[in-house]
């Protein structure tokens, strides 16, 4: 299922950017130099299908990729307008890195570039950890979405 979120609500999270800096991470637009890493790394941290997505973000100008780095490292990504117009994702931060609200500043830092490019709306596809959207952004679940843009696609 596909969920939505209201952009004109969203407000800047200072306790979220004063954890990032604590934790010594930084969340920022990548770089089209960094485009083979990353989707490399993509791949081998998450699947060709989200890789797929992501050299598609990294391939518009500017790249609606977006990446957190911690001592010159890439330890977590996030895009949007990589599958749709509109929408957000894919997403993940690596393993050894859950827990310290990566996941949920490269959320917002998408989120607020949507705004910026003159969107009302988000659609976060395919959900997977509803509760988190909910939570962290007020996303709220779309009727009738499911299968969404990802129907018939094509399997390994």
């Amino acid at each position: 299922m596909d969920y939505l979120v209201n952009l004109s609500v969203l407000e800047p999270n200072a306790v979220l950017e004063e954890r990032m800096k604590d934790a010594g991470v930084t969340i920022r637009r990548a770089l089209a130099p960094e485009a083979k890493l990353v989707t490399k790394w993509v791949a081998d941290e998450f699947g060709d299908g989200w890789a797929s997505e992501t050299a598609v973000a990294l391939t518009r100008q500017p790249p609606t990729c977006f990446i957190a780095t911690r001592n010159q490292k890439l330890v977590g990504f996030a895009c949007h307008e990589s599958v749709a117009r509109g929408f957000f994702g894919p997403t993940g931060v690596e393993a050894e890195a859950r827990g310290l609200g990566i996941g949920h500043a490269l959320l917002v830092a998408c989120l607020f570039d949507l705004r910026t490019m003159g969107y009302g709306y988000a659609i976060i596809g395919d959900v997977g950890p509803a509760a988190f959207y909910e939570k962290a952004v007020g996303a709220m679940p779309i009727p009738n979405s499911a299968p969404g843009v990802y129907a018939g696609m094509l399997k390994v």
